[in-house]
């Protein structure tokens, strides 16, 4: 029996997704953030060293990274559904976009996030027109530019494609929703195209989506 070890307003909210588009039984263990540092709890070290969400197991079997956990369930699970057919363009798109999400996309939300973190920080008051000038700067000249050319970047696929590997859902897609609901939903600033806008619709209507949150909870805190 696979076991999601699941953290509340994490990726593992795409295992359960997925879980639920392929109708796989599973139990679900959750696992709360602190409140106030938003970390996980130590006891998810003892499911994986790194203490880290999401993390699955499958009988004796400890499975981490987002990325690998899907891989592994449509690999042994799948039975050929969620993955376009090896050789095709539309699979060269899957294993693409299976490690754009976390290689290249989140690294810069999670700066994002860091430094408006830092210009809110509770810092003594001489240190804090510093503290927001730092992080204005390297928004301005580093982290946003390079946000808006990827958000370029997928707006102009996803108007040429309906979804990330072509015309029909992949672990893909699964894998990039993450990242995608979070500039939508948290993206300030930032010029979101009608197609990622869109994109999030489509999933969001789908009936395994939507059985995962009501299992697995939403997925960021304003949901």
């Amino acid at each position: 029996m696979i076991t999601v070890h699941h953290l509340n307003y994490s990726r593992s909210q795409r295992v359960l997704w997925l879980l639920e588009e392929l109708e796989i039984p599973y139990e679900l263990v959750k696992y709360e953030r602190d409140p106030k540092t938003l970390l996980a709890p130590k006891s998810l070290q003892q499911i994986h060293p790194l203490g880290k969400s999401p993390v699955i197991t499958d009988g004796d079997l400890v499975i981490a990274e987002s990325a690998n956990i899907l891989e592994y369930l449509v690999d042994t699970y799948g039975k050929g559904r969620l993955v376009p057919p090896a050789g095709t363009p539309a699979y060269r798109d899957y294993r693409y976009f299976m490690h754009y999400a976390e290689g290249s996309l989140m690294p810069f939300l999670l700066l994002k996030l860091i430094f408006a973190k830092v210009k809110s920080a509770k810092v003594p008051f001489f240190v804090k027109p510093i503290a927001r000038k730092i992080a204005d700067t390297v928004s301005a000249s580093f982290v946003t530019p390079n946000l808006t050319r990827h958000l370029g970047f997928l707006g102009e696929h996803l108007a040429k494609h309906t979804w990330f590997a072509g015309d029909e859902l992949t672990a893909a897609d699964i894998q990039m929703s993450y990242a995608i609901e979070s500039i939508v939903g948290r993206g300030g600033d930032l010029e979101v195209s009608p197609k990622l806008k869109e994109f999030v619709t489509r999933i969001q209507a789908r009936p395994a989506y939507q059985r995962a949150v009501a299992k697995g909870g939403p997925v960021n805190p304003e949901d």
